[in-house]
């Protein structure tokens, strides 16, 4: 929710107080698939390793429940794919909205010409990008 965030622009005229912009964009869906994916996962597992060691004679007795096991896993697996693939898209996309020249394309003072602007620093998003390939 990237239109929460707000940065101080300054006027650079005759007003001294700043002016407040805010980013542009949303791309809290695909965080939030991928995360509650995750948990759903984390807890599909504890529930499965619980049936595994404390119910191993159900587990052995009952057909349908290693086959039922198995698909659920396999779906599991699909949608991990998919949330991972989304939320790499978001985050592509949160690297776009963030970019230091984006945001310096936003701000109106500096378009003129006789005005340089630059950013101080650039965002770190190392962290970030483990968060995909986890």
């Amino acid at each position: 929710r990237l239109y929460q965030i707000s940065f101080e622009m300054p006027t650079c005229g005759k007003e001294s107080e700043a002016r407040t912009l805010y980013l542009v964009g949303d791309f809290s869906a695909p965080a939030e698939f991928f995360v509650t994916l995750g948990v759903f996962s984390f807890l599909y597992s504890m529930a499965a390793l619980v049936l595994y060691l404390r119910f191993h004679s159900l587990y052995t007795e009952n057909t349908k429940l290693p086959f039922t096991d198995f698909c659920v896993t396999v779906c599991f697996a699909f949608f991990w794919l998919v949330a991972a693939a989304a939320w790499g898209k978001g985050l592509s996309d949160v690297k776009a909205a963030t970019r230091p020249s984006t945001l310096i394309s936003a701000i109106g003072v500096c378009q003129d010409e006789e005005v340089t602007c630059n950013a101080g620093t650039t965002p770190a998003m190392g962290l970030a990008n483990i968060s995909v390939v986890r």
